[in-house]
């Protein structure tokens, strides 16, 4: 055999190898250093919850963290594959309803994403792009329901709420895993992907809004839109109508936790909320810094406002993330104590954050050859 040539069977053992080496040095890493920092010993976890949406493996990925950190024999274990970047508050999600059930546990959150068996290598341009957007990352979180902790814990969680679009046919295709003409199998994103992410949001919000938000700022907003409706009925008469009203969600949240799905996405969460440069920061610099890493983002972004100090005991931070099927996610966290210098995946480039200019470097030195392509310079000629 050549050197540094494979066998489709010996390169498809080597991406095997290479897969379960990185999600080891992942899980290990920050699992490890979770353990660690809070002082539980792996014997007290009660609860287990791992999501990887895109690759399962026999023995299954809590099988190799209870193997590893060898864990009790009677640990509740939950395997979340298929649920996409919405996996992560679908992962609390569950531990919540555990924790009606069991008292006094504690519960361990695992999440990352599985790129590389995934790796779309066919021309279609809806499936390339899931290559240039998704990156690796992992976490782990974890979570309890013992008073005697409130002192130490970091945050509280106060609702939550999922919404699933999956009964509507525009909302299941937008987003799926496929393969093309040429049976390449990748991840598919459709054009409708930006109207269903909004009619996921609206319904979303307008089933946590409730609440979050004070009483003051609901009745506001029914006021409004009763005087819109009522000049709207009478505005071709006098020529005008009034403006849309707004909910104000900054009168129950501080921070804004939103998934790093891509540019469009958060500019387009940004309008609709009336949020601010300041608000979209930490969610532009995630983006900017690791990508979208599915499942794992939101918490680079909260991980983004921790290292820069920015929460504060009693701050209320809502989080949204979106997800295959179709979904969207939200909850709100209340801060317990004042939070920073954490030594989280932000601390070794904090401080040069947020640059002077998010350009992509590469498209200022070299985004010149697309005015100068010629098109026929890839068109190799005919072989007599």
């Amino acid at each position: 055999m050549v050197p540094g040539s494979y066998s489709p069977v010996k390169r498809k053992t080597l991406r095997y190898k290479i897969r379960l080496r990185r999600w080891r040095s992942s899980f290990h890493d920050s699992i490890g250093k979770l353990l660690a920092r809070s002082g539980i010993a792996p014997k007290e976890i009660d609860v287990l919850v791992v999501n990887v949406s895109m690759q399962s493996l026999v023995p299954s990925l809590p099988a190799r963290i209870i193997n590893h950190y060898k864990l009790r024999e009677d640990v509740k274990v939950f395997n979340l594959t298929g649920m996409g970047c919405s996996a992560s508050l679908v992962s609390v999600n569950v531990v919540q309803n555990i924790f009606k059930i069991y008292k006094n546990a504690y519960a361990l959150v695992v999440t990352s994403e599985s790129l590389s068996p995934n790796w779309y290598s066919g021309s279609d341009r809806s499936m390339i792009l899931a290559n240039c957007l998704f990156r690796s990352g992992g976490c782990a979180v974890l979570l309890t329901n013992k008073r005697a902790l409130k002192h130490r814990a970091m945050l509280k969680l106060k609702c939550l709420v999922r919404t699933h679009h999956g009964a509507s046919d525009e909302s299941y295709d937008c987003c799926v895993q496929r393969e093309d003409d040429q049976g390449r199998s990748g991840f598919y994103l459709g054009k409708s992907l930006p109207k269903v992410a909004t009619r996921a949001l609206v319904d979303n919000l307008r089933e946590i809004a409730p609440k979050i938000l004070p009483v003051r700022e609901l009745l506001r907003f029914m006021v409004v839109s009763f005087i819109r409706k009522y000049w709207s009925s009478h505005g071709s008469a006098k020529g005008g109508t009034s403006p849309k009203p707004v909910i104000n969600f900054k009168t129950g949240v501080d921070h804004f936790c939103i998934h790093t799905g891509g540019k469009a996405v958060i500019d387009g969460i940004g309008a609709s909320l009336d949020l601010t440069k300041y608000d979209l920061e930490p969610a532009r610099m995630t983006l900017h810094r690791f990508g979208n890493t599915s499942a794992c983002s939101l918490w680079y972004v909260l991980g983004y406002m921790e290292a820069k100090r920015r929460l504060k005991r009693g701050d209320r931070v809502l989080m949204m993330s979106f997800g295959a099927g179709f979904k969207c996610n939200s909850c709100l966290w209340e801060v317990i104590r004042d939070l920073g210098d954490a030594g989280n995946a932000w601390a070794d480039c904090i401080d040069s954050y947020p640059p002077n200019s998010l350009a992509n470097p590469f498209m200022v030195k070299f985004g010149w050859i697309n005015n100068e392509l010629d098109p026929s310079t890839f068109v190799f000629p005919p072989t007599s």
